[in-house]
């Protein structure tokens, strides 16, 4: 028998549906949300409606969005022939944040993973061929994670899309910025001697 009341014990139970929110998180959040005024728990409600309603994918890169198509495939000033393919909404999220990529996304909405039954056609990759054709892009930047499964899809579509006559290039992988070698796994010390760049004098 739980200790709180029904209505705060589902609050609760809804809480911990949510990934990396465990009973005390979830127990911390909601207590929270009870001590606070009336109108964080209606605008929380609200958002979590609104997003529901509202977000959908963009119907030419897939990214999330409110309106189709999203402001990057809507902008003619980053159609530069540049396309970056990434695994997921986060991971074009954190390209866009670094300020350094300026042309269009192409979001994959996952990764080949044959042992979990998914494979091309569960992935936007027929898409993306569609893409290449349509709108002249020169260069596709392969920005999947450095998983076995990134690894696998990056291989996949690099294969693919050198046939087309594309530009394949690969995100730099290896040691992190105020990284430590001695701290560094076999991989990852193995990316960053094959990705190593010339150092201009």
């Amino acid at each position: 028998m739980s200790i709180y009341p029904p209505p705060l014990q589902r609050l609760i139970e809804q809480l911990t549906r949510l990934p990396g929110i465990g009973q005390k998180s979830a127990a911390r959040v909601a207590l929270y949300v009870l001590k606070s005024d009336r109108g964080l728990a209606e605008g929380l409600a609200a958002s979590l409606l609104e997003v529901k309603d509202r977000i959908r994918f963009c119907s030419t890169c897939f990214n999330f969005t409110d309106d189709d198509p999203c402001a990057v495939c809507r902008n003619p000033e980053r159609a530069n022939g540049s396309l970056c393919v990434v695994e997921g909404p986060g991971d074009q999220l954190a390209i866009e944040e670094s300020g350094a990529f300026k042309g269009r996304y192409h979001v994959l909405q996952g990764v080949l993973s044959p042992l979990d039954g998914i494979g091309p056609e569960a992935l936007r990759i027929g898409e993306l061929a569609a893409r290449i054709d349509r709108e002249g892009i020169e260069e596709v930047i392969l920005a999947t994670n450095p998983t076995a499964e990134g690894e696998t899809t990056a291989s996949y579509l690099a294969e693919m899309l050198c046939r087309k006559g594309v530009r394949v290039t690969r995100i730099s992988l290896g040691i992190p910025m105020g990284g430590d070698l001695k701290y560094m796994d076999a991989m990852t010390v193995q990316h960053a001697l094959t990705c190593r760049v010339p150092v201009s004098s």
